[in-house]
C-alpha cells in the first residue's frame, strides 16, 4: 500500500516510524519530510497547501492513503479537495472535512459548538474592532488573569494570558484593531481563566465509532517550572499519572461523547484525530481548545504506545468500521525531551550539523526540525529540532532513560528543559 503523510515535523516522523512498522508492505512518501522520515520512505519537496501538486503525487506514485499531520492543510480543505476530484474521491484522507476543521480553525466556532452541546468550558464573550467597547465591558466581569485568543490559527502564537485589566486591555487593541496577529485577529474570543492542571486527551473517530487513544501531557514554556514564552512543546508524558479511571470516564461521559456526537448532528463529518485540550478544575474536567490533529510533541508518546497495526486502524477509519478495531496499548510510560535551537522560540540559526545521534541507546529518536546537508549530514532546520522517546515503569524512569540519550547529543545553541514532569 502506498501511503502519503503530509508535514514534517516530529509529529510526520512518529506517525512515519510506526506506519513503517506495519507487518503489510507500504511504501511511504512524506512530503515535505524532515532528515528522519528521509530514512524511512521518500520525501518529497511538496508543501502542505499544494494541493495542485499533492495530486499530481498521488496519481503519479499511486497512492492509496493520505495522513494529515498539520492543522493548516485541514482548515484549508484537503479532504474536501480530494472528494470533489473524481480522480481522487476514492483515496481515504485521514483528516477531517473544512467544516468540522473550523473546531481549530476558529475559536469562536469551537466555543458555539461547546455551547450547543452542552460540553464543559470557560465562560466567553468574543468580540470584533465594531465591538471593541463591549469586549473592555466584559473585561471587568472577570478576575485576572486574563485569557485572550485570536480566533483564527496564528500558528500556536495566539492565546495570550494576562495578570491585570489594563494589560489586558492593551493587548485587545493591540489584536483588533493594530492587527497583531493580522486575520486570525479579527475576531477575539475573552474567556474566564480556568485554574487547574492540564492534559491532553485524543480520540479517533470514523465519522461514526470513536476510540479514545492515550492521554498525554506536554509542557509548553520555554523556561523550567513553565516560565517564559510558549513554544510548540519542549517535552511530553504518556500517560497522565492523575487522569484515572473515575476521571477518564467523566472525560469520556461530558467531553468525548458529547463532541462525537455533536459532530454528527451538526453534521460537521470526520474521519480523523480529534486532539481535546483539557484542564482539571477540582475534579472535573473542562475543555480548553480542540485541534483536529494530532498534537507535536505528544505523537512522540502516544504512537509508540499503541500496539496495534496503525495501517489497519487508518483503514478501519477510512471504511467507518472502527468498532471491530480493539486497541492494545502499552502498559509502560513513554516519555519526551525535545531539543530546540539556540533562541528558540524567538530567532535562531539553522544549519547546525547534530552529532551523536548514532550513540543513542533505548531511546526512540524523532526528527522535528532537521533535514540533510548535501554531504548527507543531518542538520538543524527549525526550532524544536529532535525529540527523544524512552519508555519506564513510570515517568522518573522513562525520563531518566531519555535524559541520559539527550545528554549524548550536541548542536551549536541546544537547549532544552531539564524538568519534564516536575508538576507531577
Amino acid at each position: 500500500m502506498n501511503i502519503l503523510i503530509l508535514g514534517s515535523g516530529g509529529r510526520e516522523h512518529a506517525l512515519a516510524w510506526k506506519l513503517n512498522r506495519s507487518p503489510m508492505p507500504n511504501k511511504l512518501f512524506i512530503a515535505p519530510g524532515n532528515g528522519g522520515t528521509s530514512r524511512i520512505g521518500h520525501n518529497i519537496p511538496i508543501g502542505v497547501k499544494d494541493f495542485q501538486s499533492i495530486k499530481e503525487l498521488v496519481l503519479g506514485e499511486r497512492i492509496q492513503m493520505v495522513v494529515v499531520g498539520p492543522e493548516d492543510p485541514l482548515v484549508n480543505g484537503i479532504h474536501d479537495f480530494f472528494l470533489a476530484d473524481s480522480e481522487l474521491k476514492h483515496i481515504p484522507v485521514i483528516g477531517p472535512q473544512k467544516k468540522a476543521a473550523m473546531l481549530e480553525g476558529s475559536k469562536e466556532f469551537a466555543k458555539e459548538f461547546m455551547m450547543r452541546h452542552q460540553i464543559p468550558t470557560a465562560r466567553y464573550e468574543s468580540f470584533t474592532a465594531r465591538t471593541i467597547e463591549r469586549g473592555y465591558e466584559f473585561l471587568t466581569t472577570l478576575e485576572p488573569p486574563y485569557v485572550l485568543k485570536a480566533d483564527g490559527l496564528a500558528a500556536g502564537k495566539g492565546v495570550v494570558i494576562l495578570n491585570t485589566l489594563q494589560e489586558a486591555i492593551t493587548e485587545l487593541d493591540s489584536m483588533l484593531l493594530e492587527e497583531k496577529f493580522g486575520n486570525a485577529s479579527t475576531t477575539v474570543v475573552i474567556e474566564e481563566f480556568l485554574d487547574g492542571i492540564e492534559l491532553s486527551v485524543f480520540v479517533l473517530t470514523d465519522g461514526k465509532n470513536y476510540k479514545v487513544l492515550p492521554t498525554a501531557k506536554d509542557y509548553k514554556r520555554i523556561g523550567e517550572g513553565d516560565t517564559g514564552l510558549n513554544t510548540g512543546g519542549m517535552g511530553a508524558i504518556s500517560p497522565v499519572p492523575f487522569a484515572d479511571k473515575e476521571f477518564m470516564d467523566k472525560i469520556e461521559e461530558q467531553i468525548v461523547k458529547p463532541t462525537v456526537e455533536g459532530l454528527k448532528m451538526d453534521n460537521l463529518p470526520y474521519k480523523g484525530f480529534i486532539f481535546i485540550g483539557l484542564i482539571k478544575v477540582g475534579n472535573d474536567p473542562k475543555v480548553i481548545e480542540y485541534n483536529v490533529r494530532l498534537g507535536d510533541p505528544e505523537t512522540e508518546v502516544v504512537i509508540p504506545r499503541i500496539k496495534n497495526d496503525l495501517v489497519e486502524i487508518f483503514k478501519a477509519i477510512g471504511n467507518q468500521t472502527l468498532d471491530t478495531i480493539t486497541l492494545d496499548l502499552d502498559e509502560r510510560t513513554a516519555a519526551t525531551v525535545m531539543t530546540v535551537s539556540g533562541g528558540y522560540p524567538g530567532s535562531y540559526a539553522k544549519g547546525k550539523q547534530i552529532h551523536g545521534i548514532d550513540n543513542i541507546t533505548d531511546s526512540l529518536v524523532f526528527h522535528a526540525g532537521t533535514t540533510l546537508s548535501t554531504e548527507g549530514q543531518v542538520i538543524t532546520n527549525g526550532g524544536r529540532v529532535m525529540a527523544i522517546t524512552s519508555f519506564g515503569k513510570d515517568f522518573k524512569e522513562a525520563l531518566k532513560t531519555s535524559y541520559k540519550n539527550v545528554e549524548k547529543l550536541s548542536f551549536e545553541g541546544m537547549n532544552y528543559r531539564k524538568d519534564i514532569g516536575f508538576d507531577l
